[in-house]
């Protein structure tokens, strides 16, 4: 997070930059073309009754936790082939005592209608939290999840019976900092899931610094406060994890990270680590030796710094090959006044910043943007955009001549991947302070929903309506040498002269975590010519015709 000083020639530009605002916003709906004019979405949060409302300790002290927000996973717990939802929540601060005392929420998916099972489940933590992520890192067949905090992370092994066990303390992944994003990602191959945790920075409420702009309070920067270094745990094989941060090459550099995503960014067989970084220049961990070494390298790569060379307020992160080429490209959120950044993979180890060239550079400008992914929404073969908004004060108007609180967010649908335009969805566009987001088919009918989490709000879940006119292949894999939920490996689909590929990964765009099934668009294609699997372990399985408009399940053989 980040605020630029007002000066007189920083008025001007910001007031330049809502007049082109508005220009856009007036003329958008008679300019845009969209990709594919039946898609839209329906708000169906009150349909599905979950009964939670998102906590953040606010007392009126602007203490600097407060406008983080928290994530939001999609993952089917009970392997019954339906996503499962876990909302993630804050907690009192000093100052702030609750009626109820605020804690995470676990609700069943039974076949689209959502139970709260928290309780049952023993899920319920009361921490003061921001993210999670999943991946089955004991290998018995049912995934687990991880909560990151300020204060004790916590670790929940699934038990298999729709129950979990806090096995933090056993395990040695409590963290005890003040945690953001995370992954599991199994860096050395070796069948289990390490575990890559990011941390923000050095809080402590007893000494929150005081800020204000123009003379109003507002909540004070990242740079008011030292970084933290982020740790990265290799796991044992027997259920616990040991802090091989320095061993690697991970956590020597203290950074201010929000957003973690994982891939293999240069196409040698393994899996690199990227952090957006808050304020200070990104990271990006490229695997050296098969995860006995991470070298960093994001200044190299061209994506440590924005575009004119400045550290930008990276919020979310996510990974996606959206034009196609067979490269995972990068995409981060930031700060309002900062475009969001799309970085093209080059496929020679360099990226290639392409915001305004692909149409969504002058669209972010108006607004503070968090979570991201790249998600094919209308089932062209052809990776979408979805970006969530909301800035962090409450009294932003009387700062900022274009700031607002609650901001739409924002739909990119991809022309072929020569461009992005941005849909007009009302459903899409709702006011809302958005944070994390999540994705992935709860109705099971074919094409990708959204979950989004909102600052002291509900949730808001979108049904995609009008996605699944076109074909579609779901992939479910299933890993026995490698780690069990196959985090790591790549599908690859060729059908129709069109080849796309994707990844199952743990943990991404800001502290949320995603279905881990591989989601496909294939447009008018009736079959696929040839998938392949590259699983982490180095093992290649091939299939061949493929029928379409399925969940299709691999196991590793």
């Amino acid at each position: 997070m980040r605020y630029k000083k007002l000066t007189i020639p920083t008025i001007g530009f910001t007031l330049l930059l809502f007049i082109l605002h508005l220009v856009l916003k007036s003329s958008f709906a008679q300019t845009v073309s969209s990709p594919n004019q039946g898609i839209r979405f329906t708000d169906i949060t009150a349909e599905l009754r979950i009964e939670f409302q998102h906590v953040n300790g606010e007392s009126g002290k602007k203490y600097f936790i407060e406008p983080i927000g928290s994530g939001v996973a999609l993952f089917d717990f009970d392997n019954d082939g339906d996503v499962d939802l876990y909302l993630v929540n804050g907690s009192d601060l000093p100052g702030m005592t609750s009626a109820i005392p605020p804690t995470n929420r676990l609700y069943r998916n039974d076949s689209g209608a959502f139970a709260d099972i928290t309780t049952e489940a023993s899920v319920g933590d009361t921490g003061y939290g921001l993210g999670c992520c999943v991946g089955d890192y004991n290998n018995d067949g049912f995934t687990d999840l991880y909560v990151t905090n300020y204060g004790p992370n916590v670790l929940y092994r699934n038990n298999g019976d729709s129950t979990f066990t806090d096995v933090t303390a056993t395990a040695g992944v409590d963290g005890g900092q003040f945690s953001s994003g995370c992954a599991f990602v199994d860096v050395d191959a070796d069948g289990y899931l390490d575990l890559y945790v990011v941390n923000y920075v050095q809080f402590d409420p007893d000494t929150n610094p005081e800020c204000t702009r123009q003379g109003v309070r507002t909540y004070c920067t990242p740079e008011a406060l030292p970084g933290a270094a982020d740790v990265f745990y290799r796991n044992n094989g027997d259920g616990t994890f040991r802090d091989v941060s320095e061993k690697v090459g991970v956590g020597t550099t203290s950074g201010k990270g929000l957003g973690v995503v994982c891939g293999d960014i240069d196409n040698d067989g393994d899996v690199d680590i990227f952090v957006a970084n808050d304020t200070t220049p990104n990271f990006l961990y490229r695997n050296e030796r098969n995860g006995v070494e991470m070298t960093e390298d994001a200044l190299f790569a061209g994506v440590a710094l924005s575009q004119e060379g400045r550290a930008y307020s990276g919020m979310g992160a996510n990974l996606g090959d959206f034009d196609n080429d067979g490269y995972l490209d990068i995409v981060i959120t930031n700060f309002q006044d900062q475009t969001n950044s799309l970085y093209h993979n080059t496929e020679s180890g360099f990226f290639s910043e392409m915001s305004f060239a692909k149409g969504i550079g002058e669209r972010s400008l108006p607004y503070l943007a968090w979570g991201v992914d790249f998600i094919d929404f209308n089932n062209d073969g052809w990776l979408d955009l979805f970006v969530a908004n909301g800035h962090l004060d409450d009294n932003v108007a009387e700062i900022d001549p274009i700031g607002t609180y609650a901001q739409p967010n924002q739909l990119f649908l991809s022309d072929r991947g020569i461009s992005f335009s941005e849909s007009p969805d009302a459903a899409v566009a709702q006011q809302k302070v958005s944070r994390g987001t999540a994705f992935g088919d709860i109705d099971s009918d074919g094409d990708i929903d959204i979950v989004i989490s909102n600052l002291k709000d509900a949730p808001t879940v979108l049904r995609n309506e009008g996605g699944n006119a076109s074909q579609w292949l779901a992939v479910k894999l299933i890993g026995t040498h490698c780690n069990r939920d196959a985090i790591g490996a790549r599908v690859t689909i060729a059908s129709e002269e069109l080849t796309q590929i994707r990844e199952v990964k743990s943990g991404s765009g800001y502290l949320s975590q995603n279905d881990l099934r591989l989601h496909f668009g294939l447009g008018t294609a009736t079959s696929v010519d040839v998938l392949t699997v590259r699983w982490l372990c180095g093992r290649v399985q091939t299939l061949q015709n493929v029928e379409t408009n399925q969940v299709l399940v691999i196991l590793e053989d």
